[in-house]
């Protein structure tokens, strides 16, 4: 098959039909900026909207608390229960090739092997918080294949957990005991959105501590306010090494799938995330509109110019600039 040949039907045909290659060069379509690739992803996109009966799950921890391993073994648990696992791992990018650093589909190489499973990593680029910018266009492609479950990782640093929590029905945050990375050093704001806390690596010498962890964080989260949904967050240890707690933390996140189903809040949430879509896009497409117009690119570069070797303010530059748009 030759994929650069493919119409936009032809793709769409093979998502549906879950053909990983044409599932693959949809999601590279996505995250394209040529022009030409951008207008086959508007239509793929489209053809993948709808209510799909899956569960987005967003998993958070900083680096060294072991997501790929706890990824790798969640996933393949979920997979043996009759699962189809999509998991979005959005990786720093490097400055110099604009590349992925981390390559988290090699730290899952049993997962990415499961007939199952998908795995995507996807470089973060300019982003905001490290988040992939078409991350949820690529959910829709993943659900319209038939992945039921669909995994996001994040990198762990700052912003990128309050882009994926806006994109996810479940918000699992995980911790390692023993290391630093207690209570003084995790922000309220994340906890306040964590629908489960998982303190990994609860194995070996660590057992202690991480039971010692478990008692703070589930003190600390008595102390926040209460969620809209009335969801009351728990703490849980596993070791995902040693393939320990795995199966509790998804009996915590079936019960809180089904609860917020009943209340009505897991449509009222999704409703949410697609206005937030419609957001985010608006904002991606005045930008790339921005630094598309003739104007702009004539003037840009004097103007920088005259910036950097201080002869006017970045404010007044930006002025200049953003009147070319009235």
């Amino acid at each position: 098959m030759n994929l650069a040949n493919l119409t936009s039907t032809d793709i769409i045909d093979g998502i549906f039909n879950n053909d990983i290659a044409l599932v693959s060069k949809a999601i590279t379509l996505i995250e394209s900026t040529k022009a030409e690739h951008r207008t086959m992803a508007k239509d793929i996109v489209q053809a993948c909207i709808s209510n799909h009966n899956t569960v987005r799950i967003g998993i958070t921890g900083v680096p060294g608390v072991g997501k790929s391993t706890f990824i790798e073994q969640f996933g393949t648990l979920l997979t043996n229960l009759g699962k189809k696992v999509a998991v979005l791992t959005v990786d720093p990018s490097s400055r110099i090739t604009k590349g992925s650093i981390l390559g988290d589909k090699t730290r899952m190489l049993e997962l990415a092997k499961n007939p199952n499973a998908y795995i995507r990593p996807s470089a973060s680029g300019s982003t905001l918080g490290g988040v992939a910018r078409k991350t949820r266009e690529s959910i829709n492609v993943l659900e319209a294949a038939g992945y039921d479950t669909i995994i996001i990782e994040t990198i762990g640093v700052g912003q990128s957990e309050i882009a994926v929590h806006s994109m996810v029905d479940f918000f699992l945050l995980l911790k390692l005991a023993g290391a630093g990375d207690d209570l003084q050093g995790i922000k309220r704001g994340i906890m306040e959105m964590a629908d489960l806390i998982v303190i990994n690596k609860a194995d070996g010498n660590n057992i202690k501590n991480a039971e010692l962890s478990k008692t703070e964080f589930t003190r600390a989260l008595h102390m926040l306010p209460p969620k809209e949904n009335g969801w009351s967050a728990e703490v849980l240890t596993c070791s995902a090494l040693e393939n320990k707690g795995l199966r509790k933390i998804w009996q915590v996140i079936s019960t809180y799938c089904t609860l917020m189903k009943d209340s009505g809040f897991f449509a009222k949430n999704r409703q949410k995330q697609n206005e937030q879509w419609l957001v985010q896009y608006l904002e991606q497409e005045v930008l790339t509109a921005f630094y598309d117009n003739n104007k702009t690119k004539e003037l840009l570069p004097e103007l920088k110019d005259e910036v950097m070797n201080g002869k006017t303010s970045p404010f007044a530059a930006a002025e200049k600039l953003l009147k070319l748009l009235k």
